[in-house]
């Protein structure tokens, strides 16, 4: 009759002790800390423009925890007789020469712009589209990850290929990956899935996102909350 008592006690006990060893072993000397720097970033741009065409700029807000949200963005330029823009993001080329078009959000006594470099001429549009970005990831913690990567443009989507360099530690429980804008949470982030692979080359496809859309790679050991590595998204 005793032993039968003791026995369910025992098996909370072992399970207490094996989650706390899990937690332990993924949280470590870890501190989050979720606030990042508010951010305005332009997601289309054009290098060059020619007299009397138009080209559809975009931006897009980023809170103090990476959230996307919407703002009234401030369009100028600095010089009108080069090419203007309008309220919605509309730049149209005015005369030859270069500009800077600025994008701008006041939020209280701060000021958050982000800009790019036009320059008109008398010649057909060259618009810059980025197709490809590249940069390598690393851990944030005692785990080892690190590579390099590509981000490529699939039509609607993204392709993320880990290079034959990537080496990540197969021994956490539920290591995933993710792209936010918060480099200490995956709040607001998008969940790529599951790492199961943990040895050079492969790859994610990634549905209905924009290369511009995020600016970090995060792994997170997802229950536990902790970040294990990540990687920055270098801007346009």
């Amino acid at each position: 009759m005793k032993s039968s008592f003791l026995f369910p006690r025992i098996v909370a006990v072992f399970s207490i002790l094996l989650s706390s060893f899990f937690m332990s072993s993924c949280i470590k000397d870890d501190v989050v800390d979720d606030y990042v720097n508010p951010e305005i970033r332009i997601t289309s741009i054009t290098d060059s423009l020619a007299i009397d065409s138009t080209f559809q700029s975009s931006a897009l807000y980023f809170n103090n925890v990476g959230e996307q949200v919407e703002v009234e963005v401030v369009w100028t330029s600095s010089n009108d007789s080069v090419a203007n823009i309008t309220n919605s993001g509309l730049i149209k080329g005015v005369g030859i020469g270069t500009c800077t078009i600025y994008s701008k959000y006041v939020n209280g006594e701060v000021e958050i712009t982000d800009s790019f470099l036009i320059a008109v001429s008398v010649k057909v549009t060259v618009m810059v589209v980025t197709l490809e970005k590249s940069g390598t990831v690393a851990t944030t913690s005692s785990y080892p990850v690190s590579g390099s990567y590509t981000l490529e443009v699939q039509g609607d989507d993204l392709l993320l290929t880990f290079n034959a360099d990537y080496s990540a530690d197969n021994s956490l429980p539920g290591l995933y990956i993710f792209l936010a804008n918060n480099n200490s949470t995956t709040a607001g982030a998008l969940e790529i899935g599951l790492v199961t692979v943990f040895n050079g080359v492969h790859s994610y496809l990634i549905p209905n996102t924009g290369i511009n859309d995020y600016g970090f790679i995060l792994y997170f050991c997802k229950p536990f909350n902790v970040k294990v590595g990540q990687g920055i998204i270098p801007p346009n």
